[in-house]
């Protein structure tokens, strides 16, 4: 966790259950895209994930699954299995802001970074799928 606030991650929302649903708060980078994020418990990297659509989009897709949407089926059950032992589960995220070039090629930042962070610092919920 403290390496991945070193790179600039912060945290902007969290999950929780309201009314025995699975619920989302979002308080920054909802409608941002090119969005690296990590689900965060106790201190712990649960998963690291990007998303190229805005992060409330994603995050509904984790809070609603579709029947054929298999790891959005995953993850809403593994957020739900922390929330249902009383642990928190935060939502960090690293937004792309857009300055990063590579032979006057815009470099998606979370694209590049995902596979190295999950590499290193294997969390979890991210090893059976990678």
């Amino acid at each position: 966790m403290t390496r991945l606030k070193k790179m600039g991650f912060r945290r902007c929302g969290s999950w929780s259950f309201q009314n025995g649903r699975l619920n989302f708060v979002l308080t920054d980078n909802g409608q941002d895209q090119n969005v690296l994020y990590a689900f965060i418990s106790d201190g712990e990297v649960l998963y690291i994930g990007k998303t190229v659509q805005p992060l409330k989009k994603r995050m509904c897709g984790y809070q609603n699954p579709g029947p054929t949407q298999s790891t959005n089926i995953k993850g809403n059950e593994q957020i739900r299995g922390v929330l249902e032992v009383k642990n928190p589960v935060e939502i960090y995220t690293l937004p792309d802001n857009g300055l990063l070039y590579y032979g006057g090629f815009h470099v998606n930042l979370a694209a590049g970074l995902e596979d190295s962070l999950v590499k290193e610092l294997q969390p979890a919920w991210n090893r059976s799928g990678k």
